[in-house]
């Protein structure tokens, strides 16, 4: 058993990240350790992440006990970075989160000071001043080259900062040299957020906090009046919103609601967030209430301005994409179906059903358009053919009767065979030649059937199986 993380206590005491926990105990006897929890780690620095949502859209993770924060441009919505730094640090401390921050014009240099320094806002002229004293493992190296730069006694980045760069890069490779240009803000060092960047957003911050389900839904509508401002500036119509809750404690609720064509109507954007807020109500805890609300367009179309009528009353042009929105929003995306066709041969892939997506899409299919469809399919085509025991006269030829879920059938009339060969660019060896017949028994009931495999070909014995019926 290893140490695997720290508090502040037991890096004063000199405790050591990977030392073994028997050697541990026996220079602090009175150590307390807790089994490690990967897992719940993990879990608990992504609520940071959506708790730090509050300051910038553009969270990242990094690694397993950081997170990158982008204020560009948010920083003076709260009174400045001074501000903001000492907001957060003081936030998270009245959350049990003891943590370090550092605000600079790089991640790199962030990323070190916040480890190995004590300042909380760098400019960018300070920036070589405050690195130099830092050790050569603020510069984010693998340990093979930290401990190779501190044995040849570079241990400071100040050392490294006035030696010359080419026999740096020939004896510990270029990375030490991208990491120190990227600590010094000489380098883009671009960051991945962990959740798409919203296209549109409103926010409200609340003096007090709420808990009653119609307050919120209120100030929702309110936050969908401000979006179509935006939105009708742009020409955009909103296809994925998301409600974020903010609460009191920390926890934060993302509520999703799909649209099934471009929408910016306030009314129909509240009556989304209302049945969805409906159908997520037990999952919903209020607790001590929400301090911010934000409405957000994660994902947009383009939407022209359509034409109202003489009464002044709105177009309802798309009654189907208000139910089908509607019916999403109580029962989840996959709610509704739609019949798909799809390009293959095999007749259980062809067509199938899909989720309703875009009712825009749906409604302007032209007949032009549709994929034609093979002649002389049944009305009922199984999911899975089932197997049947056939006998034919010959072994190329049309069974004479067949028995199929404990009944016996007769054949008077056949038609085939079609040949459906298998489709080779995806699975050509796991589905052999298809032979299909029309056949109808003594008493006018009519099948389709097909016999498996080429026979002294690709089969030795002939298998056939039942895969649809007609009318």
């Amino acid at each position: 058993m290893r140490l695997v993380a720290l508090d502040g206590l037991a890096e004063r005491i000199g405790l050591k990240r990977g030392q073994g926990a028997a050697e541990a105990r026996a220079m602090c006897p009175s150590l307390d350790v807790i089994a490690a929890d990967p897992a719940a780690d993990q879990a608990f620095l992504e609520g940071l992440a959506d708790w730090c949502d509050r300051y910038t859209p553009l969270v990242a993770l990094d690694g397993k006990e950081g997170l990158f924060l982008d204020i560009t441009g948010c920083a003076h919505l709260h009174g400045g970075e001074k501000a903001l730094v000492n907001d957060v640090l003081s936030r998270l401390f009245s959350l049990g989160v003891e943590a370090r921050a550092t605000i600079s014009s790089s991640a790199g240099l962030s990323w070190a000071v916040a480890r190995y320094g004590n300042a909380a806002v760098i400019q960018a002229e300070d920036a070589e001043r405050i690195l130099a004293p830092l050790p050569v493992a603020a510069l984010r190296l693998p340990a093979e080259t930290t401990a190779l730069l501190e044995r040849v006694g570079l241990k400071q980045i100040g050392d490294l900062l006035e030696a010359p760069r080419a026999p740096l890069a020939r004896r510990f490779g270029s990375l030490l040299l991208l990491r120190l240009d990227q600590a010094r803000g000489q380098e883009d060092e671009p960051l991945s957020p962990r959740l798409p960047v919203p296209s549109f957003s409103s926010e409200r911050r609340l003096a007090e906090p709420l808990q009653d389900e119609e307050h919120i839904l209120e100030l929702t509508r309110h936050l969908a009046k401000d979006l179509r401002s935006s939105l009708e500036r742009h020409g955009e119509g909103g296809r994925l919103f998301e409600l974020l809750l903010f609460r009191v404690d920390g926890r934060v609720f993302r509520v999703q609601a799909h649209a099934a064509a471009a929408l910016n109507d306030v009314d129909r954007i509240a009556a989304l967030f209302r049945e969805r807020l409906q159908a997520i109500h037990d999952d919903l805890d209020a607790g001590y209430g929400f301090e911010i609300l934000r409405l957000s367009v994660l994902r947009s179309e383009r939407l022209d301005p359509a034409q109202q009528d003489f009464s002044g009353a709105p177009d309802e042009s798309q009654p189907l994409a208000a139910f089908a929105d509607k019916v999403a929003a109580r029962f989840g995306p996959d709610s509704l179906m739609i019949t798909t066709l799809a390009e293959s041969h095999l007749p259980e892939r062809a067509g199938g059903f899909a989720a309703l997506r875009d009712v825009a899409a749906l409604m302007d299919s032209s007949p032009t358009e549709e994929k034609t469809f093979p002649e002389n399919r049944p009305l009922r085509i199984f999911a899975h053919p089932e197997l049947v025991e056939a006998t034919a006269e010959v072994p190329d030829g049309a069974p004479r009767s067949f028995n199929w879920r404990k009944t016996q059938y007769r054949v008077a009339r056949a038609e085939g065979p079609e040949r459906i060969a298998a489709e080779w660019w995806l699975d050509g060896e796991g589905h052999p030649t298809r032979d299909y017949f029309r056949v109808e028994d003594q008493e006018g009931r009519r099948f389709w059937l097909f016999r498996e495999g080429l026979f002294g070909r690709e089969v030795s014995s002939a298998r056939w199986f039942m895969h649809g019926v007609f009318a």
